[in-house]
């Protein structure tokens, strides 16, 4: 890669961490908007990175975050809220960031979607705004500004939701956990794996205007991936998997309350499975990192603060 001024809009979340940690190995300095810059002064210290406050939904604030950028990166996504807010992450930024990269001649957008999304069959506000964003960043972008999307299943690695969500659920003092959608499928990708294809992309001229699915090597069921959590971090639970209408019933009381573990939009975009149907593209030169191979690792260190911070607190009560 040529050395290049990269914007990463989502760089202070989970994908765009492992996205900074690659591109800083590179010849590039790249922007990180953020709307507390204090909250991700751990970014500071990279060289490379200008971490910027700014308000990406705010046009004349993203007009000059993309100013003079040679790449542009769109990993912004939200899993729950409102049909407004789905909008206007989901829809309203690509289309904000797409015609300003059309106007500043910004040459290369790569923006970051989902599996299923936009398929005839998604009945989600998720994955239905996912579609219509990928589309809107495709169909308005030009000769000069080439445009790739990227469509990954569940991605994990440490500092990932489902999997650390999982083990914390599984380390409350219950017997027994309703699982909602026990079928339903996945093939988890590494986030360095999904960062590792991004950046490879970048330069790759087979790759403007495609559309790719990323999967990792292997498929599992949510139970699958909730019993292999139970063995990760040692604990033995008898987990329920729950039918449809009880899975419904789970989905709509946990997204009521605050934190919002599960809403029904996430049981609707369960219905559809977060799978490939062909080989990983071959474009990209990735050896697939295997759940096995890294979740037990960073759920066991884990797991030994968990146990470090309980003794703690009970050498502070002695």
């Amino acid at each position: 890669m040529k050395k290049s001024e990269i914007c990463i809009l989502g760089g202070t979340g989970f994908v765009g961490r492992y996205l900074i940690d690659q591109l800083s190995k590179r010849d590039v300095t790249i922007r990180v908007p953020t709307r507390h810059r204090q909250r991700h002064r751990n970014l500071l210290i990279n060289p490379k990175v200008n971490l910027i406050e700014a308000d990406i939904h705010d046009e004349a604030a993203l007009e000059s975050l993309l100013t003079g950028a040679d790449v542009v990166i769109n990993l912004v996504g939200i899993l729950h809220g409102s049909p407004a807010a789905f909008r206007k992450i989901h829809i309203e930024l690509p289309k904000k960031v797409v015609n300003l990269c059309n106007r500043l001649c910004v040459p290369r957008l790569l923006h970051m979607s989902a599996l299923q999304a936009g398929s005839a069959n998604a009945l989600s506000q998720y994955l239905r705004s996912k579609g219509e964003g990928e589309n809107t960043a495709h169909h308005l972008s030009s000769h000069k500004l080439k445009v790739t999307s990227f469509r990954p299943s569940l991605i994990f690695g440490e500092g990932d939701h489902l999997f650390s969500h999982f083990a914390t659920l599984l380390r409350l003092p219950m017997l027994t956990i309703p699982l909602a959608c026990p079928d339903a499928r996945f093939a988890p990708i590494h986030a360095a794996d999904v960062a590792d294809t991004l950046i490879q992309s970048i330069d790759r001229a087979e790759s403007f205007g495609k559309r790719y699915d990323l999967c990792g090597p292997k498929e599992y069921s949510l139970m699958e991936l909730m019993e292999f959590t139970e063995r990760c971090i040692g604990v033995r639970r008898l987990i329920v998997g729950l039918n449809e209408s009880m899975s419904k019933l789970q989905s709509k009381i946990l997204g009521m309350l605050p934190g919002q573990l599960m809403t029904m939009d996430n049981f609707l975009t369960m219905q559809l499975p977060s799978t490939c149907s062909g080989p990983f593209p071959e474009l990209f030169d990735i050896e697939h990192t295997p759940i096995e191979s890294v979740v037990p690792h960073y759920l066991g260190r884990k797991n030994q603060q968990v146990r470090y911070m309980e003794y703690r607190k009970w050498t502070n009560r002695a």
